[in-house]
């Protein structure tokens, strides 16, 4: 055996048992989910309906703010990335500075005046108020990914298509975001894993149980707020809110990396 191919061969190993050791807590936790003292049972997803408001409110909560904080982080996130891109203006770079410089802002620190502000707005202790939120800590990271995905599109692709009679937003759109479309399923996958698992912020904004979110839940089910702690529907709760986060990734995977590697090779 080569040099190189066992190297190749030690690095899968390697790599197979670091795998196995991030999946661990998952199998775990899926093989409790179906287990009981007499043997295998499904019975422990269906107390999960028994629970607080019970398993499909809090789906449609945590699904309704993941949503909006996706949908809305794109939709602000391209046209802004664009501009920054493409444009030049006054201000431009500290804009863009000020920005970024959100991100160096603990959240935890704002969230009570970010409390304050919906109530002002009269969207205290809603899922749009907390969706909101998500956005706006979101956008930073979003709108910079984005400019760079459209800085690495050349501007004769577009000055090309406009001389074959697109306007300039059809150029936009048909040749400029197409071309980025990784970066674009990496913005939104990070704001699904986000807004998905967010668990402060919606503890924080929300104060009826009927609107809590999935990892507010599986939390009051551990802490014991909905009774006597049940090991296995734990579990199950765990794995229900990680599935859709795992087949998501694996269906997107793909374009989540070249989006990844495309803004690293650019930076």
């Amino acid at each position: 055996m080569t040099t190189t191919r066992r190297a190749g061969v030690v690095s899968g190993i390697l790599a197979a048992l670091l795998a196995l050791l991030f999946a661990f807590p998952l199998l775990r936790a899926a093989i409790l989910s179906v287990t009981d003292g007499g043997g295998l049972t499904a019975a422990n997803y269906g107390k999960l309906a028994d629970f607080g408001a019970g398993l499909p409110t809090y789906l449609w909560n945590t699904a309704v703010v993941t949503l909006i904080t996706v949908a809305g982080s794109l939709a602000l996130a391209i046209p802004a990335g664009y501009g920054f891109a493409r444009y030049t203006f006054r201000g431009k770079n500290l804009i863009f500075v000020l920005i970024l410089a959100i991100l160096m802002i603990p959240h935890p620190t704002i969230l009570i005046p970010l409390y304050v502000l919906l109530g002002d707005l009269g969207l205290q202790n809603t899922l749009i108020g907390v969706a909101l939120v998500m956005i706006m800590f979101q956008l930073p990271f979003s709108v910079f990914m984005m400019r760079i995905a459209f800085s690495a599109v050349p501007e004769e692709l577009e000055e090309a298509a406009m001389l074959d009679g697109c306007s300039e937003t059809r150029a936009m759109l048909r040749v400029s975001l197409a071309a980025v479309v990784p970066s674009v399923v990496t913005v939104g996958l990070f704001a699904f894993f986000a807004a998905w698992n967010e668990f402060l912020t919606p503890l924080i904004l929300l104060n009826d149980g009927s609107r809590f979110t999935l990892p507010i839940a599986l939390v009051s089910l551990r802490s014991g707020d909905f009774g006597a702690v049940d090991l296995g529907a734990l579990q199950a709760g765990v794995i229900v809110s990680a599935l859709p986060c795992v087949v998501l990734f694996l269906l997107l995977q793909r374009h989540y990396v070249r989006g990844l590697l495309a803004g690293a090779l650019r930076g």
